[in-house]
């Protein structure tokens, strides 16, 4: 692959979910509190209907295979084992023209393997992050991208978040869109304090956003004025079924979701391929408005197939289910 800047440079881990899907029949849900445990049998044979292993999948990967097939240069900073796992995971991105001059093989460790019990449509992962030595990268002039996409990475790299935060201090041109994982937020708005200042756009789901803010739950305009107050300049919270909302400081806009075909198969990437085609339509050009009518066609496309990528749409397709679009289909303002 000929090396040439880059649009957007995803940062964050990748790797590889073996899906289990789960029989109906056998386990079922259990209420708690708000939401549910996955109950099953212990100290039994369980059977399963099948599994699937998906490579080269987590936050960012998911982001830069969005990127590529919405026709930006998209490339991935990230680390793997020197396994054969790491070779399926950069054999992945090969076949998804996805720029991996970034990735770095830690000879002696393995590839992050991830679980995933999948139950009807939607899913238990069990994670675990392997500890990699994490440095942030050393660029050449034409190294350089356009944007930054920075979501989960280890909680073991919290100083790669301030090596991340100084440079960008010294390359104020590059954009940077913030999608927290789950040690992000926890690590606090303080300890990461510098990554949300230098954000240009910042994307959670409703939960994170109290989470991060400490706001009500139920004022979306608290929500988002306690957000922009860490500094983003644009900031977007998905919310389900409900949709999704975005503000750029001044103006705040309701988005409801694109109706489905048929029934969503599997949840697992909905999140991912709504802020990464959110993203991917601003680098395009697009306004915020344009940026949330192109977001949820690619996320109801990618829960109607197993895993993160394989439902996501290059630009033609993506533009004929908007063409198609019922007409309430479009964004609403509300502030």
């Amino acid at each position: 692959m000929s090396q040439k800047q880059l649009d957007v440079l995803s940062v964050g881990d990748v790797v590889i979910d073996a899906f289990i899907k789960l029989l109906d029949g056998e386990e079922k849900l259990v209420k708690d509190g708000d939401g549910f445990d996955l109950a099953i049998p212990f100290g039994t044979k369980i059977p399963f209907d099948h599994a699937d292993v998906v490579p080269a999948v987590g936050n960012a990967s998911n982001a830069s295979v969005a990127f590529a097939r919405l026709g930006l240069g998209s490339g991935l900073v990230s680390n793997i084992g020197n396994d054969d796992n790491g070779r399926q995971i950069l054999a992945r991105l090969s076949e998804e023209k996805v720029d991996d001059r970034f990735v770095h093989v830690n000879h002696g460790k393995k590839s992050n393997y991830h679980y995933v019990l999948w139950y009807k449509d939607d899913r238990t992962i069990l994670i675990k992050h392997e500890e990699y030595d994490y440095h942030w990268p050393r660029f050449r002039i034409i190294d350089i991208p356009k944007w930054i996409y920075f979501s989960s990475i280890s909680e073991h790299a919290m100083e790669y978040h301030d090596e991340m935060a100084a440079w960008l201090e010294s390359h104020p041109a590059v954009k940077l869109a913030f999608q927290p994982g789950t040690f992000q937020i926890e690590a606090g708005t303080k300890r990461l304090k510098k990554i949300y200042e230098h954000s240009e756009v910042l994307a959670v789901n409703r939960e994170e956003a109290t989470e991060i803010s400490h706001g009500d739950h139920h004022d979306i305009h608290d929500l988002f004025d306690k957000l922009h107050a860490l500094g983003p300049k644009i900031v977007v919270i998905s919310d389900g079924h409900a949709g999704a909302y975005a503000s750029d400081g001044a103006q705040c806009y309701k988005m409801p979701i694109y109706p489905d075909p048929k029934p969503p198969y599997d949840r697992t990437g909905a999140g991912d391929a709504f802020t990464s085609t959110f993203v991917a339509a601003l680098a395009k050009g697009a306004d915020i408005q344009g940026a949330l009518l192109w977001a949820p066609i690619n996320s109801m496309s990618v829960v109607q197939k197993v895993g993160a990528q394989a439902g996501l749409l290059t630009q033609k397709e993506l533009e004929k289910y908007l063409r198609e679009a019922p007409h309430w289909y479009h964004p609403e303002r509300i502030k």
